[in-house]
C-alpha cells in the first residue's frame, strides 16, 4: 500500500479540523465540538507519524544509495549498513501506525471502558484466578496512565472474587482492552490442592465501551430499581446503609448491581452507566452479526474447552489461541505486562481489516 497519498490526506483534513475548531460557533453544539476535538487529537498524531515516516523513508533511500556507491568494507559502508537496519525496523513500526490511521476509526475506540470479570469453571480456584485477572488489568492500567473506577464485586473465600465490575478511564482504553473479551483459562496447582495436581479453571471477561446517553434510549418504565443493604467487605458505612442498587432492564432482562459507593445516588449512577454500556454492547453485537457472522463479541459460557487465552503456570507460558501466539513470561504478564499480547492482536486485526479493504 502506497502511504504518501494517505499522509497527504491526513494533512489536509487536519488543517480543516483545526480551522473548524478555531471558530467559536462550533462550541455552541457541545457534541460536535467534542467529536471534532477527538478527531483533531487523532489527526495530530497521524500527521506527526506521517512526517516521521516520510523522513525515515528518505533517510533509508539515501543510506542505500551511499552503500551502493561505497566499497563494502569501507567505514562509510559499515555505518550505512547499521543505519539501514535501524531505519528498516523504524519504518516497519511507522508503517503499522499509518496503516491504522488509514482505516475508518472505530467510534468506540476512544471511549472509557467497563470490564466485567466472572469466575467460570473451577470453583474456588476460578474465583482466585478472577482476582488475579483483576489485579493484572489494574496493573496494566497503571502502566498506561489510566484510572480504575470500582463498581461492584462479590468476594469469595481465600481472597478470590466470584465477580468484579470496574470502569477504566483514559486515552484509547477500549482500543487496547477490547481484545481481552472472552474466556481466560488457567492451568496451575491451586492453593487448596494437597497432592500437587494441576487443575484447569476459567474466567470470562467482558470488555464494554462506555455508552453515552445518546447511544441508548432507556425509558423509566422499562426499569425495575431496587435498593438494599450492601454486602461484602465494604466497611461499616457500606454495610449498615441501604446503599446498594439493583436495576433490571425489563425488555432485555439485563440485570446490573452496584454497591461500591456509600451513596445510593452514586451507586445508581454507576449502575446506569453499566446498563447503558451492556445495552450498547448488545446493540453493536446485533449489528455485527448481520454483516460479520464470523465475528462475535460473546465471551462464551466459561467452559474449559472455550478459551481465547491460556495461562500455564508450571511452564511460565501464556498462549493466545486466536493468533497462535505463545510467550514464556507469564510472571510478567500476570503483573500487568500485556503489551506483548495486545500489540500482536492489534496488528492481526489491522491485517484482516486492510485485507478486507483491498478485496
Amino acid at each position: 500500500m502506497e502511504l504518501r497519498p494517505h499522509i497527504e490526506k491526513f494533512n489536509r483534513r487536519f488543517a480543516e479540523v483545526e480551522a473548524a475548531l478555531s471558530d467559536p460557533k462550533v462550541f455552541d453544539i457541545p457534541a460536535r465540538a467534542q467529536e471534532l476535538g477527538r478527531e483533531y487529537a487523532r489527526l495530530k498524531d497521524l500527521v506527526a507519524t506521517g512526517a516521521t515516516f516520510l523522513k525515515a523513508q528518505r533517510d533509508l533511500e539515501e543510506n542505500r544509495a551511499l552503500l551502493a556507491a561505497e566499497k563494502s568494507d569501507s567505514e562509510l559502508a559499515v555505518m550505512a549498513k547499521e543505519e539501514i537496519a535501524r531505519l528498516e525496523a523504524e519504518l516497519h513500526r511507522l508503517t503499522l501506525q499509518v496503516q491504522r490511521g488509514v482505516l475508518p476509526p472505530d467510534p468506540t475506540d476512544s471511549r472509557n471502558t467497563i470490564v466485567e470479570i466472572r469466575a467460570g469453571a473451577g470453583g474456588a480456584e476460578s474465583a482466585l484466578f478472577a482476582a488475579d485477572l483483576y489485579r493484572m488489568f489494574t496493573r496494566y492500567a497503571e502502566t498506561q496512565g489510566w484510572k480504575i473506577d470500582p463498581m461492584d464485586s462479590s468476594p469469595s473465600d481465600l481472597g478470590g472474587m466470584r465477580d468484579v465490575t470496574f470502569g477504566v478511564i483514559g486515552q484509547d482504553v477500549y482500543k487496547r482492552l477490547k481484545y481481552e473479551s472472552g474466556v481466560h483459562r488457567v492451568q496451575r496447582v491451586p492453593a487448596t490442592e494437597a497432592q500437587g495436581r494441576i487443575h484447569t479453571s476459567t474466567c470470562t471477561v467482558a470488555v464494554l465501551p462506555e455508552a453515552e446517553e445518546v447511544d441508548i434510549e432507556i425509558r423509566a418504565e422499562d426499569l425495575e430499581i431496587q435498593v438494599c443493604r450492601a454486602g461484602g467487605h465494604g466497611g461499616q458505612g457500606v454495610n449498615t446503609t441501604d446503599s446498594a442498587v439493583r436495576i433490571v432492564h425489563k425488555p432485555t432482562g439485563t440485570e446490573v448491581r452496584c454497591q461500591d459507593e456509600r451513596s445510593q445516588h452514586k451507586n445508581k449512577a454507576k449502575a446506569m452507566k453499566v446498563l447503558r454500556s451492556r445495552l450498547l454492547d448488545r446493540k453493536i453485537a446485533d449489528e455485527k452479526a448481520k454483516y460479520e457472522a464470523q465475528r462475535s463479541s460473546q465471551v462464551g459460557t466459561g467452559e474449559r474447552s472455550e478459551k481465547i487465552r491460556t495461562y500455564n503456570f508450571p511452564q511460565n507460558r501464556v498462549t493466545d489461541h486466536r493468533i497462535e501466539l505463545t510467550i514464556y513470561n507469564l510472571a510478567n504478564v500476570i503483573e500487568g505486562d500485556l503489551d506483548g499480547l495486545i500489540e500482536p492482536l492489534m496488528n492481526d486485526d489491522l491485517d484482516r481489516k486492510l485485507a478486507a479493504l483491498t478485496t
